[in-house]
């Protein structure tokens, strides 16, 4: 079993950075890929970063050389590093963990647990 718990969340200008958490807990955290989604008003939930748990990453294609994701799993975090935000990334953004690999991960079935959800905001 793994719980999820997402911060970091806000409202921000267009053009600007944040940094998304999700805590992980429970002993088998570091055998789990974890990935990033995200869900906009009237939109189904989209795949936005992964990552394994060796560390290879795997992004959506709007996203990239925007966000990065990494993961700390002495710390049982994993991090998505949004920059040159555009009003488009608006979105409850979800942190996600599953046992798929590669491109698996970048669909929701293959993931177990899922948070809760941080709202991010960009300002046009």
């Amino acid at each position: 079993q793994v719980q999820l718990v997402e911060s970091g969340g806000g409202l921000v200008q267009t053009g600007g950075s944040l940094r998304l958490s999700c805590a992980a807990s429970g002993r088998t955290y570091s055998s789990y890929a974890m990935g990033w989604f995200r869900q906009a008003p009237g939109k189904e939930r989209e795949f936005v970063a992964a990552i394994s748990w060796s560390g290879g990453t795997i992004y959506y294609d709007s996203v990239k050389g925007r966000f990065t994701i990494s993961r700390d799993n002495a710390k049982n975090m994993v991090y998505l590093h949004m920059n040159s935000l555009k009003p488009e990334d608006t979105a409850l953004y979800y942190c996600a963990a599953g046992r798929g690999f590669g491109v698996e991960l970048t669909t929701a079935q293959s993931y177990d647990y899922w948070g809760q959800g941080t709202q991010v905001t960009v300002s046009s």
